[in-house]
């Protein structure tokens, strides 16, 4: 039997490195484009200040980055180590996309980047300009081809089992890439990260005019962050609702929690504002609901239904009945692979094999599960649905702060009212909001995905290698301990380059014109 105790810590571990990695990865994405902005400006206008801003938040980058290819690397070797038969299972599909991340992206960033840093002196402000680019644009493939591998795992499509080597196969590799979930995914991923880059200038440049400090430099740095953050947060709605309206289809279970609907309601159906779910007797209390305006998003029409729960379950049921018929042929063409009439059978049920595997938590052989086993493996097809429904609301909720905030900024820099206090101090204050955003979005999407580690596919149980907890547990107090003084290097090296400030020379007001000296006869 499968140790679960195993499979607990071995998602542990890999939740927080992801987490702790993806503290990085936005400020990442969203400074590299930053950079380019500025950068043109210098170029265009050929003004010091200009270069000088570029290079300061250029070091802040390099900071960042380099600790978040750390982490990355840190977080691939887990799926040899930690997910050894989940990688065996799909690694077919799910290593190309990786594999095409490394080619073509990782080395594309790798190389420009030593480029970017040294070659300021050396490359003419165009050559430089597009070195700048091409960085960025290799830090956001990255995260493309990272998130079409992702978006595989919520949408698995484009791939078959094959009964013959007992593994996921590519079978339309045009469908991976174009993967609708996967390019929802990616657009609302990178546009997050350029607000959490934009608020992080935003809040440097806040704290340097609270100090009277580098005001030239802050106000240019504020006055780029303001409007290039407030597109950014306004995208983030756009494509953060694009990527909910995917879930209609693809991950109706991931939506139902997320607005604990429990039981399907007359299209088209209300929007929970608020209200505590409960596991327990499935129920919302204390609920405040939208009329319509769930159906409307979520379908994009008046009478398209959003599933609930309970609903949803009943669907579960019959569907691990159905794959215990597949689980069954399958054992049968195991024993004589020329069966004809069981890869009939199996055809004719293979895309339910892997709910007939959720009952692998409960008994060694499905085809012996009981009628209550089938009701607790259907019951486990269910997320935490409180843990979902409050991570969406903080999430959801900051990020309409973000527009708030990024609107009064772009008002209050077009109309050179730089430096309103009671908004420079707001500024400073929510730097650390987008972060917070972005790792509630990362539990959403992923603890969302529970009980699948591949949805539909491959229970999560079913993935883990054939660890001990001994082993589990010093890995995980290691890498916590190795993480911990990583971030205390990262956040030390980064104040301290905010402390020293931008070079001298061009970080502060122009000194107004002295007259000239009266001519001596």
């Amino acid at each position: 039997m499968i140790d679960l105790a195993v499979v607990d810590l071995s998602r542990l571990q890999f939740a927080l490195t992801a987490l702790y990695h993806f503290l990085f990865v936005p400020l990442t994405l969203g400074l590299s484009f930053l950079l380019v902005i500025m950068e043109s400006i210098y170029v265009m206008t050929r003004r010091p200040i200009w270069k000088t801003i570029t290079r300061f938040w250029g070091v802040l980058f390099g900071i960042n980055f380099a600790l978040g290819v750390a982490t990355g690397i840190t977080m691939e070797f887990q799926f040899g180590m930690n997910w050894s038969y989940y990688s065996h299972y799909v690694g077919d599909i799910f290593g190309a996309p990786l594999a095409i991340e490394g080619l073509m992206a990782f080395f594309l960033e790798a190389t420009f980047v030593g480029l970017m840093f040294f070659g300021w002196d050396k490359l003419k402000p165009q050559v430089h300009l597009l070195v700048t680019f091409l960085v960025a644009l290799g830090t956001n493939l990255s995260a493309l081809w990272i998130l079409i591998a992702n978006g595989w795992m919520q949408n698995p499509v484009g791939a078959a089992f094959n009964p013959d080597t007992m593994r996921m196969e590519v079978v339309d590799f045009m469908a991976v890439l174009f993967n609708p979930v996967a390019q929802a995914k990616f657009v609302h991923t990178v546009s997050a990260g350029y607000v959490c880059a934009s608020v992080f200038v935003l809040g440097v440049s806040a704290f340097y005019l609270l100090k009277g400090k580098h005001r030239a430099f802050a106000k240019r740095s504020m006055t780029v962050a303001a409007a290039f953050g407030l597109a950014s947060s306004l995208s983030v709605v756009v494509l953060g609702d694009e990527s909910g309206y995917t879930l209609t289809d693809n991950q109706k279970m991931k939506l139902a929690a997320i607005e604990a609907m429990w039981r399907t309601e007359p299209a088209p159906a209300g929007l929970t504002v608020i209200g505590f779910p409960s596991l327990k007797d499935r129920h919302t209390h204390y609920e405040i609901k939208l009329p319509y305006v769930l159906g409307l998003i979520s379908t994009r029409s008046l009478n398209g239904e959003v599933s609930g729960i309970l609903e949803l379950v009943a669907v579960a049921e019959d569907r691990i009945e159905s794959g215990v018929v597949a689980y069954g042929a399958l054992e049968r063409i195991k024993d004589n692979p020329q069966d004809i009439a069981s890869r009939a059978l199996f055809e004719q049920h293979r895309n339910d094999l892997g709910y007939g595997l959720l009952l692998r938590r409960y008994v060694e052989d499905p085809r012996t599960a009981t009628p209550d086993q089938i009701r607790m493996a259907a019951w486990n097809t269910v997320p935490n649905v409180p843990v979902l429904f409050w991570a969406f609301r903080f999430m959801a909720g900051i990020g309409l702060y973000m527009i708030a905030l990024f609107a009064a900024a772009f008002v209050l820099c077009t109309l050179r009212k730089h430096e309103t206090r009671w908004f420079l101090w707001a500024a400073v204050l929510s730097i650390p909001l987008p972060w917070i955003a972005i790792e509630f979005g990362w539990i959403v999407a992923e603890y969302g995905r529970q009980p699948w580690a591949v949805d539909g596919v491959l229970p999560t149980f079913l993935g883990a290698s054939s660890l001990t907890v001994a082993q589990l547990w010093t890995t995980i107090i290691g890498f916590a301990l190795l993480y911990g003084a990583l971030a205390v290097v990262e956040v030390g090296l980064i104040l301290r380059t905010i402390k020293k400030g931008p070079s001298a020379g061009h970080d502060d007001e122009a000194a107004p014109a002295v007259a000239d000296p009266p001519a001596v006869a």
